[in-house]
């Protein structure tokens, strides 16, 4: 039974979430504040988090920023707050999605299967003896065991940074928009907008790039979108 945290201190919103979940066949565990929900994220094994933003003792952002220092575990910001700052702010700190309050509580369900699914998927893929490798200079993908490196240190990454470089890195010297890149990597009918694919490019820079002011991998083309650059 796969199991998921909640950390929500309002109590009517995270026992709907609960009871959902639950009717779904999920095990669920809630925290009220932020410092238990930490420390029962550490506690224990997660197949995702669902963290609220506005928390006592430690803000979702900060839960976001901590769980992502320690494991790849789908997060989804739950928040009452829908400015798209907020929204991107979540997303830089590695968050796999979030959810406006007041949400469908069929919808909570389908995206927690959704991320469950996807993270299940790449982390389950078959490695052939030898795999084969993207190579680039310094940079280093292991599409199989989804794995990157940079100088021969492996860097962290979110499964949608690593679908948007590895979709990148495999189609080089190719202009693709922001639109199209939000397309191909968050699905046509996915909640969010394009400043999604800004933050995630800008996420990847800072951990593949020397320097990101003068990127040598992902290099924006003014008024077109970003390339792959291999040049």
């Amino acid at each position: 039974m796969k199991k998921i945290l909640i950390v929500e201190d309002d109590t009517l919103i995270a026992d709907l979430e609960r009871d959902y979940l639950e009717a779904s066949e999920y095990e669920v565990d809630v925290a009220k504040d932020g410092i238990e929900g930490i420390r029962l994220f550490r506690e224990n094994e997660y197949d995702l988090a669902l963290l609220d933003i506005m928390l006592p003792g430690m803000s979702g952002f900060d839960i976001c920023r901590e769980i992502r220092k320690e494991t790849l575990t789908p997060v989804i910001m739950v928040t009452a707050k829908k400015t798209d700052i907020d929204k991107i702010r979540g997303l830089g700190l590695g968050a796999d999605d979030y959810i406006v309050k007041p949400f469908s509580p069929a919808e909570l369900v389908a995206r927690v299967k959704a991320h469950i699914q996807m993270h299940e998927t790449l982390l389950s893929q078959a490695q052939p003896k030898k795999e084969e490798v993207i190579e680039f200079r310094d940079l280093q993908i292991l599409p199989l065991s989804h794995k990157v490196f940079v100088k021969e240190k492996e860097i962290s990454m979110t499964n949608k940074e690593y679908e948007l470089l590895l979709f990148m890195a495999t189609n080089p010297n190719i202009v693709f928009s922001k639109e199209t890149l939000f397309d191909r990597i968050w699905g046509m009918d996915a909640v969010g907008d394009m400043a999604t694919v800004t933050v995630h490019v800008n996420r990847i820079r800072e951990k593949i790039e020397v320097d990101t002011s003068n990127p040598e991998y992902l290099v924006t083309v003014w008024g077109a979108g970003y390339r792959f650059n291999i040049i």
